[in-house]
């Protein structure tokens, strides 16, 4: 018979503390962070950070439609192969093509 298995509860932190809390039983972090001066929290950068402009944040309204018209197009070119063009297969490939697109052009609607 195989020994039970070892139970973990998967703790990391001491029961009671939060993250980013200073603990006594991390005193050994915090007398290696004074070693090198680096006692104190680090602030923000103080890089440049410009404003997101408007135009950044929206898409232009045509991008909805043409998404939408290159879909419904799709679907009805591959349809319409059903009935008026069944000698071919070259539809079904536009047909998938413009679904492709309209999808394409999904991943840019903001």
């Amino acid at each position: 018979m195989a020994p039970p298995k070892r139970k973990s509860t998967g703790r990391v932190t001491p029961k009671g503390t939060r993250p980013g809390e200073s603990n006594p039983l991390t005193s050994h972090a915090s007398a290696h962070a004074s070693d090198h001066g680096a006692g104190h929290a680090v602030g923000a950068s103080s890089r440049y950070t410009p404003p997101t402009t408007k135009a950044m944040l929206e898409s232009p309204r045509w991008v909805p439609i043409l998404m939408t018209v290159l879909i419904a197009l799709g679907v009805l070119v591959i349809l319409l192969r059903y009935v008026i063009w069944q000698d071919t297969n070259l539809p079904v490939l536009f047909g998938l093509g413009f679904l492709l697109a309209g999808l394409y052009t999904a991943t840019k609607w903001h």
